[in-house]
């Protein structure tokens, strides 16, 4: 069971290497969507602690391999368990 912790809401689009937009509530953030016409994967994120970190604590990742230590995995690290929806053209999915 997930804890209960405030979350801010990340859009990246589908071909864009950095996100295009953060939000305090999915309402903002999929009314911006929709405004836009944008497509791409809107996921929720915990605020002030890393995904990483978030996915040990609430027994939802358990390190298996010698790379789950490492920086790059770690500081690249995202989980299915984060709640996430898809868009087309502002559309969700």
């Amino acid at each position: 069971m997930k804890a209960v912790i405030k979350t801010i809401w990340i859009f990246h689009e589908e071909a864009a290497r950095f996100a295009g937009g953060v939000f305090e509530t999915l309402e903002m953030a999929e009314d911006w969507i929709k405004k836009h016409q944008l497509s791409g994967l809107l996921t929720a994120y915990p605020l002030n602690k890393g995904v990483y970190d978030w996915a040990l604590e609430n027994g939802l990742f358990k390190i298996k391999k010698d790379n789950h230590r490492e920086s790059k995995f770690i500081g690249g690290f995202t989980t299915a368990e984060q709640d996430h929806y898809h868009f087309e053209n502002g559309s969700r999915e």
